[in-house]
């Protein structure tokens, strides 16, 4: 099986916890808290792992949270290269309002990394002497990173004859687009953003995705549709995977788990549509478990073959 490594530059200590109900200037009693490694190429790694594959993850960790994010990471058995920055480790809470369903995140934006640090996270993926046939960046750029962060990275990987796999959004994948990215998995309003339209019907966003193809910088756009599944294009052609049916309990690392389903199959050599439908099915698990909970083996397996 291909080897898989992962990068987070802005990872989080993900807090999730339930409420009856949320009130402004009260004092809201929450129930007991769960916490686990966030951001999203640790939440790849973790995925990848719950799915039954293997994956290194290489992320920035700092202070007392960085410690207690590396212990969090060592409990889920997930294979680790903490590289040390001055910033601490931010954290992040997702709170369920039991009374109606409704779910609330605060995302806090993480340290700002110096020049010294973004730059040796570069040199380090460069200069590894033996380089993972597929790399995962994913997530969002801390404060100090430049919008063409991942741009730079997707050269060097490809330079190194690897395949690079971009999940991010805003400025950050607008530059990467260009830069000779394997694949990428915007959301529909991703794509709305990246290409500056409403792409209201299906006939114009598989043309927005199929001319991001034809420019020659992305090899595959995997647009994720939440419930319709995903559009895929790629220089065949496009498609639509539809997605099961599923209770939806929580929608927090549905598409993290997406992701790394389509690469576990690509590492498992699987053929490109049979990667994106075991991606689907993972992010579709995911959507069933509480809290950042991920997706289950069993689940994904089991709705895999549900997809056509």
């Amino acid at each position: 099986m291909k080897q898989i490594l992962t990068l987070t530059l802005n990872p989080t200590i993900d807090m999730s916890s339930s409420v009856e109900n949320v009130f402004p200037e009260h004092k809201l009693r929450c129930g007991p808290a769960c916490n686990e490694p966030g951001g999203g190429g640790l939440n790849v790694a973790r995925a990848i792992h719950k799915l039954g594959g293997h994956a290194r993850a290489l992320h920035f960790c700092g202070g007392p949270t960085g410690i207690v994010l590396r212990a969090l990471l060592d409990e889920a058995r997930v294979e680790q290269e903490a590289v040390a920055i001055g910033g601490w480790t931010r954290e992040s809470v997702t709170i369920l309002e039991t009374a109606n369903g409704q779910q609330y995140r605060f995302v806090m934006p993480g340290p700002t990394l110096t020049e010294k640090e973004w730059r040796g996270a570069l040199e380090r993926i460069g200069k590894m002497e033996v380089m993972p046939e597929l790399v995962v960046a994913s997530g969002s750029l801390p404060p100090g990173v430049p919008n063409d962060f991942y741009a730079q990275l997707a050269r060097i990987v490809r330079e190194r004859g690897s395949r690079f796999i971009l999940d991010t959004s805003g400025p950050a994948l607008s530059a990467a687009v260009h830069a000779g990215v394997f694949l990428i998995k915007p959301s529909l309003r991703e794509l709305r953003t990246l290409v500056g339209g409403d792409l209201e019907g299906e006939n114009e966003q598989e043309k927005a995705a199929a001319g991001i193809v034809a420019n020659g910088g992305v090899e595959v756009v995997v647009v994720s549709l939440g419930a319709a599944g995903a559009l895929v294009a790629s220089p065949a052609g496009c498609e639509r995977l539809r997605s099961p049916t599923v209770p939806v309990r929580s929608k927090v690392g549905a598409g993290d788990s997406m992701v790394a389903g389509i690469v576990l199959g690509l590492a498992r050599d699987y053929s490109l549509r049979d990667a994106v439908r075991f991606g689907i099915a993972a992010g579709t698990a995911a959507v069933m478990m509480p809290g950042t909970g991920l997706c289950r083996r069993e689940d994904a397996e089991r709705l895999f073959q549900q997809i056509g």
